[in-house]
């Protein structure tokens, strides 16, 4: 979950370009909040990359707080997308 300015700053897009780049599969969305949802999977390197990438967002965001879970299991997404 991350919290702050996320909304209508292209912070979507941005994390999907991120992933894709480091070949992670999932998904991200806007949630009535304000907040932005993202789950991600793929190596363990990679993920805490975007979790980085994700506390920072593009120019125009203002990250105040990402918070996280980690678990392991079987992938389940092909691809990175953005959902409603």
């Amino acid at each position: 979950m991350i919290r702050g300015r996320v909304q209508g700053v292209g912070f979507r897009h941005f994390i999907r370009r991120e992933a894709r780049h480091l070949g992670l599969s999932g998904w991200v969305c806007n949630l009535e909040d304000g907040t932005v949802e993202l789950t991600a999977e793929g190596p363990a390197a990679a993920l805490e990359r975007l979790r980085a990438i994700a506390g920072s967002g593009p120019g125009s965001a203002k990250v105040t707080q990402v918070s996280e879970e980690w678990s392991e299991g079987p992938p389940q997404f092909q691809t990175f997308e953005i959902t409603r």
